[in-house]
């Protein structure tokens, strides 16, 4: 379960360089799964810190509440955000990367009619469980045509959605999927998804604006595109394909990393997570650690037989053992 800290205690990550600036101080506010100081999974913690490593700057991570991540910003105890969820509005004094992964919120049922919605507006009025990191951004704020519920932890979304508090949830599919290993784990029936996201957003870096920081921007982005073709990013986020236009020529391709987990005669048309809005198509190229072929056929021979065991939930079991009980 995560923890709120207080300010002062933080996750450090030093790279030695001559060469690099002083430590970047960048916080983040709490999600379960993507932020986090206690030792529990963190996506972007583990990518962000990746970042830094090949920049070879030295960053110190931060994880506070929301309050306290406000001030230590506008007091410049801060350098910056390393979790910025794009449905707030951008300040005018920070420079904000790319979104260096997409924020897609689904809608989630326990009866599978869930899958004719594809709009907000077609929830009109209904009870909808969500998080409050979601919840008190600018842009959920001006959806009033919906009732939500909102809850402190992912822990308490899931909990009133499973409870029959609230018919819906809304949240990542990166979540979802989680909880849903879970489940499935415990022979119950899975979470069933809208079939399209009804929010898309992203993850940015944000820094103060400086000239250095101008040009730490740009390696970030740099760095960060390099992950997400090398197969990194698939080990970071525990997802098998990705998809994403790498060539730039407008079709998305498929990467993934020997690393990860694989299905037998897996389809990566079928599940793969988008990293930007291109779609495949038969121009598409399969990457393996980097390297692109032709046809998923090749791509398959490069990954080999050997390949590690299916990936257990990024939700700790123990903590939601309540929840799987009374599902």
């Amino acid at each position: 379960m995560i923890k709120l800290f207080r300010f002062f205690l933080c996750v450090c990550i030093c790279v030695a360089s001559p060469f690099a600036m002083a430590t970047v101080k960048l916080g983040a506010s709490p999600l379960a799964t993507y932020v986090d100081n206690d030792g529990e999974p963190a996506r972007l913690n583990t990518i962000v810190q990746a970042a830094f490593t090949r920049m070879n700057q030295d960053v110190e991570l931060s994880v506070m509440r929301r309050a306290f991540l406000g001030s230590a910003l506008s007091s410049g105890q801060l350098d910056g955000e390393f979790a910025f969820i794009s449905l707030d509005n951008q300040a005018d004094n920070l420079y904000y990367s790319k979104a260096y992964l997409p924020l897609r919120l689904f809608v989630g049922s326990k009866r599978p009619n869930v899958a004719d919605i594809s709009l907000i507006a077609q929830l009109q009025d209904s009870r909808i469980a969500v998080e409050n990191r979601f919840a008190n951004t600018d842009d959920i704020r001006q959806i009033r045509e919906i009732k939500w519920s909102r809850n402190p932890t992912t822990y308490d979304t899931f909990k009133q959605f499973a409870d029959n508090r609230a018919p819906f949830i809304l949240t990542t599919e990166l979540l979802l999927a989680d909880f849903n290993r879970l489940l499935i784990a415990d022979s119950e029936e899975p979470v069933f998804l809208s079939p399209v996201p009804l929010i898309s957003k992203g993850f940015h870096l944000a820094l103060t604006k400086t000239s250095q920081n101008q040009t730490l921007i740009k390696q970030f982005d740099t760095v960060i595109a390099d992950m997400q073709k090398d197969g990194s990013f698939n080990e970071y986020l525990g997802v098998t394909w990705l998809q994403k236009d790498i060539d730039g020529d407008g079709t998305a391709d498929f990467i993934t990393s020997g690393k990860v987990y694989h299905r037998p005669a897996e389809q990566p048309f079928l599940n793969a997570f988008p990293l930007d809005d291109t779609k495949p198509g038969d121009a598409s190229y399969f990457y393996v650690n980097g390297v692109a072929y032709t046809t998923y056929e090749e791509a398959e021979m490069a990954l080999g037989s050997a390949a590690p065991d299916e990936p257990e939930s990024f939700l700790d079991r123990e903590v939601y053992k309540k929840i799987l009980k009374q599902w």
